[in-house]
């Protein structure tokens, strides 16, 4: 649908023209006005703003075509990510609190991958207990048999899942942070000279993890370790055979990948894989699963690039000549910013915002070359690198390159999009170590709560700024469309969501035409909270603070109904979604 905009034209009038003569234009003009609204019939001008001083503010039309979505993304495209880290510092023994579970089942159905940097350093070894044998006793000795102790004593059965849930003592926690603390800084050295030391996953650390995914209602994706080569530089499969027959013996459901970013392997171990060999190695990963029954159907995702410069373009390119139709999604990663200069007017800049664009079509042209249509996903997506910037990464303002990456992704086509990481691991998580929820997991929430896969085309007018020499122009008022969530049983099916970021300073005003004119509309604003501003870590929706109920359990996510026909005010620097209800949208009333 085409939509279009009229706004009155100001008159100027000279100087030199006498009281009379004015009278008498002004007179005219308000004749002309009269007779122009009586041919128009209903057709009334459109209302807007004035200013004393100012020029009228342009009002935004907003329409979105119903009939049939222009993209379909995965149920789970909103997925999160667990780094390995987590066994170094160990923060993986406390996977089982109940806290934590019920964060991560809040945004499910998703996949949870586990992987990162350490992915290629991780060993399985089928040990039950190794914090028993190491005899010495210090704080690590008394933390781990701590443990032990608790989840004997103190292991609840989650009545809905029979899943094995825990409530950790403060001082138990107080300890593991002190301990995490320590870790952190051996991470960040590890991480900034990028040598990493080895990691050893035992049969109980992935009893815990596989617990945790099933408890909250995740997929989990499990990151072999690629970097253990054989003499001709083949892959040497031992260490992941052994891992595999354990998880087929405990009937772990779970889908596989290989490696992390095989571009840098030359700097992070010394040798190089280029994308045949890569490949090669994946077939031979697909051959491993086949004869094992639980996995001879399973997904395999890969080959998780890094950023789409020349070089990994040209892996990217060899994997898919010859493992191009092993792989069920190609997948690749993408940092936004340097954490190390971050600042928070960063996070505001429409050409940060943009960069991933270029980058979703470099991957697309290569994929589609080889086998059209094969599905992609953006796997290992963070807002600052080096782990993240402490109150910048981890705070309300970072939420506006989070959801524009949400939007982008899914118009463009992406099928998934894994959030690194959903706990621990620097400060682009989405809880930090006292089991809170961070602003980005809010907007998580209410983006999983809201949104369903089906993408809508929106026609806005009014918007555009007119263009400079030499100057792009950026929109800082980015508006996406979804049909509502189809499991959110307050809304009935037919009903549109749409997201809205404004990075301007001042309000914008939008006025619903088309299908969704004079349609009531429920709004969800999400604002920082406190003194901190756009740095702040706590967020309030429609006014009222956001956090965990005293039980333990989510909060009751309550909307703001809107007078139908109403304009949408959107306030400067913020982002808030808007269910517009009873569209009875085509193509949201089916699955």
């Amino acid at each position: 649908m085409r939509v279009l905009c009229a706004f009155p034209e100001a008159m100027s009038s000279s100087s030199s023209c006498p009281p009379s003569c004015l009278a008498l234009v002004a007179l005219l003009a308000l004749l002309l006005h009269l007779s122009l609204s009586f041919q128009a019939g209903d057709r009334r001008p459109l209302p807007v703003d004035k200013t004393t001083g100012l020029k009228e503010k342009t009002l935004i039309l907003l329409d979105v075509s119903t009939k049939n979505p222009v993209r379909t993304v995965n149920e789970n495209f909103l997925s999160l990510q667990l780094d390995p880290s987590i066994i170094h510092d160990g923060w993986l023994d406390f996977l089982s609190s109940k806290r934590l579970v019920t964060l991560a089942r809040g945004l499910s159905p998703a996949f949870l991958r586990f992987g990162g940097k350490r992915t290629d350093f991780l060993q399985f070894q089928n040990l039950r207990n190794p914090a028993k044998s190491r005899g010495g006793p210090g704080p690590d000795y008394y933390l781990k048999n701590y443990e032990d102790d608790i989840v004997r004593s103190d292991v609840a059965l989650d009545k809905q899942k029979g899943c094995k849930v825990a409530q950790h003592p403060d001082i138990m926690l107080e300890l593991q942070r002190e301990k995490a603390a320590q870790m952190h800084l051996v991470l960040l050295k590890e991480q900034f000279s990028n040598t990493y030391s080895n990691l050893i996953l035992t049969a109980r650390s992935l009893d815990k993890l596989y617990n945790f995914a099933d408890c909250s209602g995740l997929h989990l994706i499990f990151a072999l370790n690629a970097l253990r080569r054989n003499p001709n530089n083949s892959w040497n499969s031992s260490s992941a055979l052994s891992l595999l027959k354990y998880s087929a013996s405990k009937k772990y459901n779970i889908s596989w990948e290989l490696g992390n970013e095989p571009n840098n392997y030359r700097s992070m171990h010394g040798r190089a894989v280029n994308g045949s060999q890569l490949g090669k190695d994946y077939i031979q990963l697909k051959r491993l699963l086949q004869p094992i029954r639980i996995y001879s159907r399973a997904s395999l995702y890969g080959p998780n690039i890094g950023r789409p410069r020349k070089n990994v373009i040209a892996l990217l390119d060899g994997f898919m000549k010859v493992a191009g139709s092993t792989v069920d999604a190609v997948t690749w990663q993408h940092c936004y910013i340097d954490g190390r200069v971050v600042k928070v007017m960063d996070f505001l800049k429409t050409r940060l915002l943009d960069t991933l664009s270029d980058q979703i079509r470099k991957i697309q042209k290569v994929v589609n070359t080889y086998t059209p249509g094969k599905k992609i996903w953006l796997e290992g997506v963070v807002t600052t690198s080096a782990g993240g910037t402490n109150n910048l990464s981890d705070s309300y303002a970072a939420g506006f390159l989070w959801l524009n990456t949400l939007g982008m992704l899914a118009n463009q086509g992406i099928d998934v999009v894994i959030r690194h990481s959903f706990f621990d691991h620097g400060y682009n998580h989405l809880v930090d170590q006292n089991f809170n929820p961070l602003p980005d997991y809010w907007l998580s929430l209410l983006y999983k709560r809201l949104i369903g896969p089906k993408v809508l085309a929106v026609h806005v007018a009014g918007l555009q700024r007119k263009p400079r020499p030499g100057r792009v122009i950026r929109d800082k008022l980015r508006i996406y469309a979804h049909c509502t969530n189809h499991h959110n049983h307050n809304y009935v099916r037919g009903s549109i969501t749409l997201f809205i970021i404004n990075l301007h300073r001042s309000r914008k005003k939008i006025k619903l035409a088309g299908t969704l004119r004079d349609k009531l509309v429920h709004q969800y604003l999400l604002q920082p909270y406190g003194q901190e501003g756009l740095k702040s870590k706590s967020v309030q929706l429609n006014g009222q603070p956001l956090m965990m109920v005293d039980d333990g359990t989510l909060p009751e996510l309550k909307p703001r109904p809107l007078r139908a026909g109403r304009t949408l005010v959107i306030p400067p620097v913020t982002m808030g979604f808007y269910v517009v209800k009873n569209v009875n949208a085509l193509a949201c009333r089916y699955r």
